[in-house]
């Protein structure tokens, strides 16, 4: 069943549909930038304003646990904020798409999937500032920051995954998409964006190192600001995440797609 799902439903369309796809993408940054003055740089304000001011209210109290806080603060939040405000919009692609999936035959995956690669375009494009950051601090430039498309790769797959999950139940249940603004609050906390790890209690520790977005966030922090080599365990751990939740999204996407005509 699942050799069908992989074979016939998602790799098939995926090229047929491509260019519909890349439209799909295109049509949400526009959409999402159309009554910003700003536009398309408010990809580089939002994240750089929310570096200032957190790293001055944080900077001197985490000074000596955390070298060059700009740059740990800003690798957290632009990875947190690609995984929950992708796999947020992906909880609507499917009944905000409802007038063309009733109309059209289209692959109801593709909805999905587009938003979140129009979330990683604005992730990338963000990439820059982390960059500049890193020259006005003088943060080290290595090779190690080419390792950096690994926690990437694996962080696009696992949204890919959890955001095919949370399409499907939100068709069915609109209630879970209040419930996950909850979840990704917690979430925010439980990531170590803006403090050391170190600071929760040793009682607690195993839930962050077992959260699959804080594996990518420390992977991505091992490439950018501490030059090494990513920790085994996080390595296989967050591919073994990835993996998982984009097989768990296909099968249950495939298994409900059907009925979506029904409840949107």
């Amino acid at each position: 069943m699942l050799e069908n799902i992989v074979d016939h439903r998602f790799y098939a369309n995926f090229f047929k549909y491509r260019f519909l796809l890349m439209e799909l993408v295109k049509k949400d940054i526009k959409i999402k930038y159309r009554r910003s003055v700003l536009g398309i740089f408010w990809s580089f304000m939002e994240p750089l304003l929310f570096m200032i001011v957190l790293t001055i209210i944080f900077s001197t109290l985490f000074q000596n646990s955390i070298p060059n806080y700009p740059v740990y603060l800003l690798t957290g939040r632009l990875v947190f904020m690609f995984f929950a405000t992708a796999t947020r919009g992906s909880m609507r692609s499917i009944y905000g798409n409802a007038s063309t999936i009733k109309k059209l035959y289209v692959p109801k995956y593709i909805f999905t999937l587009g938003m979140t690669l129009s979330n990683l375009v604005t992730f990338l494009l963000s990439l820059i500032i982390l960059i500049a950051v890193m020259i006005v601090t003088q943060a080290p430039f290595t090779l190690f920051i080419f390792t950096s498309i690994i926690p990437m790769a694996l962080l696009l797959i696992f949204t890919i995954g959890v955001g095919l999950i949370l399409a499907t139940i939100t068709v069915f249940f609109r209630d879970v998409e209040h419930l996950y603004g909850v979840f990704t609050t917690l979430l925010l906390y439980g990531s170590a964006i803006f403090f050391p790890p170190e600071i929760i209690p040793a009682q607690f520790q195993f839930l962050l190192y077992f959260n699959p977005v804080f594996v990518y966030i420390s992977m991505f922090r091992d490439s950018f600001l501490y030059a090494t080599f990513f920790d085994p365990f996080q390595l296989i751990y967050g591919t073994v995440c990835a993996i998982s939740a984009l097989f768990i999204g296909m099968y249950i996407f495939y298994k409900n797609q059907d009925r979506f005509i029904l409840y949107i």
